[in-house]
């Protein structure tokens, strides 16, 4: 998949969160979106998956067979893990991957991803019930095994403990091998296999 972005912009009223960003993602590779906070890093990552609408400019996705990818189906070829994803809490954590499931195909059984991010044990427990790390945990776990060629990652390791950041870097390792991942952090360890690091704040 390759994804491109030519002078893209996005502001909120009058304020230029950024600018004629020029682009191009092409997987199977590792991306980093870097930059402060504030800077709009998750800002981009939003537009890029189609859920924050651009404000000038385009973003295109294409097949490596070259065919374009229309903007109303843009969702069926990404997975997407970030703090601020809410998660259906009155779902077990089971449910909630098997309800996954009905909308995009996944790489293994709900049990299998659980025990890849060590909540095996809270399979059966209500995720209104799960600490920050946990559900964090269990983002992954639905990004990661979703059969997408692209995997965008927003602050990955965030709310993680150390045990839960060697379960991403495992998973990065693991379940990406074939996937355009663009990954938005300012944290080195997060990104450090990307092939390519894109900084916003060049971008105002």
């Amino acid at each position: 998949m390759q994804i491109t972005l030519t002078e893209a912009g996005k502001r909120y009223n009058r304020e230029w969160i950024f600018r004629k960003v020029s682009a191009v993602f092409q997987g199977p590779a590792v991306y980093a979106i870097t930059g402060p906070n504030g800077s709009g890093k998750s800002t981009l990552l939003q537009v890029m998956a189609g859920s924050t609408p651009i404000s000038e400019g385009t973003c295109q996705y294409q097949t490596n067979e070259g065919i374009v990818v229309a903007d109303e189906h843009v969702f069926r070829h990404i997975a997407y893990a970030a703090p601020y994803l809410e998660l259906i809490e009155e779902m077990t954590a089971t449910e909630l991957l098997q309800f996954h499931q009905g909308f995009q195909p996944m790489s293994a059984t709900s049990s299998i991803q659980l025990e890849s991010v060590g909540l095996a044990s809270a399979a059966h427990k209500q995720i209104r019930y799960f600490s920050s790390g946990m559900k964090q945990r269990l983002k992954l776990a639905q990004a990661f095994f979703s059969s997408t060629p692209v995997l965008f990652l927003d602050e990955p390791t965030a709310n993680l403990d150390a045990a839960g950041a060697a379960i991403y870097q495992h998973l990065l390792h693991t379940q990406a091998a074939n996937r355009l991942v663009i990954i938005a952090s300012n944290d080195p360890q997060e990104y450090r296999t990307a092939s390519n690091v894109l900084d916003i704040a060049q971008f105002k």
